[in-house]
């Protein structure tokens, strides 16, 4: 990867209407800026791209306010420190931030945490990051699954459900994960520990997840929603716990789906069943618990006990059909794109 010698950002052109194209996005380029008095200029090395971004790029009310059309696709980042004006941060400094889309930034270092120690700092993005926090929380908190129980998690090999399964493992509980494709559902019971996992994409997926279940779901991880949930209802025992993160099936949708009105099901279910959902926003609900997790989930990860997977993209442009891919479940574990090189 070559030196970058511009700053290059990639903005919000238009707002789609179903599935993001690369018709909604707009590379710009210019120079790149130098820091004012307290100021660092950051130069992006990792980018996170993630679900929610979908939701930013539409105007609907939602828990944030949307992308502006021209201005810079939100995202986390990990970046270096390149130059400084600011006693708290030196040039080579690590930093996780939320810059966006972009090569460089500059900052006054509000909202910056710095990664020392971190030998891979990538992972600051995901399973030590939002998603494993994510994952750590929903479960554990709304999700507290007890051993024995069965777990279930939608998308299974992604960046927060891969986390969830592991985690629910640790916790003594039978986990069944659902996933698309016959690879990552191998890699889910090889390589993670499920004890199951089912192809979402399979004709009799309701049939194969009761299969799998026998004793019903006493937790089901949510982050996909539609045909996914549908099949998971049924199976859902007496006092189940239902943490409710994303609906990524649901995300590209410009209208509700035909068919019979599933409301009433659903209600009724979760009032005979005494059924527990709970959607969440990580950081706005549990951005005081991150140090804890930061420490619990650090030295799982470092003993082993929680494996990680990356897919990592290499440069700024191939980030829209990346993203676009993520939301169409083509990504294999945790999506990142390398803005520029290491050192």
């Amino acid at each position: 990867m070559s030196a970058l010698s511009q700053h290059t950002k990639i903005t919000l052109a238009s707002r789609p209407v179903g599935a993001p194209t690369n018709d909604n996005f707009l590379k710009v380029s210019g120079p790149i800026p130098q820091p004012a008095s307290g100021q660092i200029l950051l130069r992006t090395v990792y980018l996170s791209l993630d679900p929610y971004m979908r939701g930013r790029m539409s105007d609907a009310d939602s828990y944030a306010k949307p992308v502006q059309i021209g201005e810079t696709m939100v995202g986390g980042t990990v970046s270096l420190v390149e130059q400084s004006n600011h006693p708290d941060f030196k040039a080579g400094d690590w930093v996780l931030g939320y810059t966006g889309w972009q090569s460089h930034a500059i900052s006054d270092g509000t909202g910056l945490h710095k990664l020392d120690g971190l030998a891979q700092p990538s992972l600051a993005l995901g399973v030590l990051g939002m998603p494993g926090f994510t994952a750590y929380m929903g479960l554990l908190e709304i999700g507290q699954p007890k051993a024995g129980e069965t777990v279930v998690v939608a998308a299974a090999t992604g960046a927060v459900g891969s986390v969830v399964g592991q985690i629910a493992k640790l916790k003594g509980c039978r986990v069944v994960g659902i996933a698309g494709g016959t690879e990552k559902c191998r890699y889910a019971v090889e390589e993670l520990g499920f004890d199951a996992c089912i192809d979402h994409r399979s004709p009799s997926l309701s049939a194969e997840l009761a299969a799998a279940c026998p004793q019903g779901i006493d937790v089901y991880f949510e982050n996909v929603g539609g045909a996914v949930f549908d099949a998971v209802l049924p199976l859902l025992n007496t006092s189940a716990r239902v943490p409710l993160c994303g609906l990524i099936a649901q995300y590209n949708a410009t209208e509700l789906p035909n068919g019979p009105d599933r409301s009433p099901l659903l209600m009724r279910t979760l009032l005979t069943k005494r059924i527990r959902m709970q959607g969440f926003i990580i950081f706005d609900d549990y951005g005081h618990r991150y140090p804890e997790f930061l420490q619990t989930m650090g030295n799982w990860v470092s003993s082993g006990a929680i494996r990680h997977r990356e897919d990592m993209v290499t440069g700024l442009e191939n980030a829209p059909q990346a993203f676009a891919g993520l939301l169409e479940g083509r990504n294999f574990g945790k999506l990142i794109i390398q803005v520029s090189d290491i050192n």
